[in-house]
């Protein structure tokens, strides 16, 4: 930001244009049935190929609840709420972890 900054300087104008950049672009959605584009910012093509449909599926299901989700432990609750009252600890941020 500094180098294209007026006078190599980050002000409060500069800063928000690029804290609003950002946020576009991390929260574009991407379409439900996308799941080779999800799974593409976490794995490389080797190992999305190592996957089953079901598991990629699966895995970008778990990707896409984790980025709508202020913190790991609001994920657990979401991904777990069924299974969680069957157990005797309910640390769900440890179990997606």
């Amino acid at each position: 930001m500094a180098t294209l900054s007026s006078g190599g300087r980050i002000t409060t104008p500069v800063l928000m244009d690029e804290l609003g950049r950002l946020k576009a672009a991390w929260s574009t959605p991407l379409a439900d049935g996308d799941h080779d584009a999800v799974l593409a910012t976490v794995l490389n093509d080797q190992a999305r190929e190592k996957l089953d449909l079901f598991d990629q599926a699966q895995l970008a299901f778990v990707i896409r609840i984790c980025r709508e989700s202020a913190t790991l432990s609001e994920a657990g609750r979401k991904l777990f709420a069924a299974t969680r009252e069957n157990r005797k600890t309910a640390n769900d941020a440890d179990r997606l972890r």
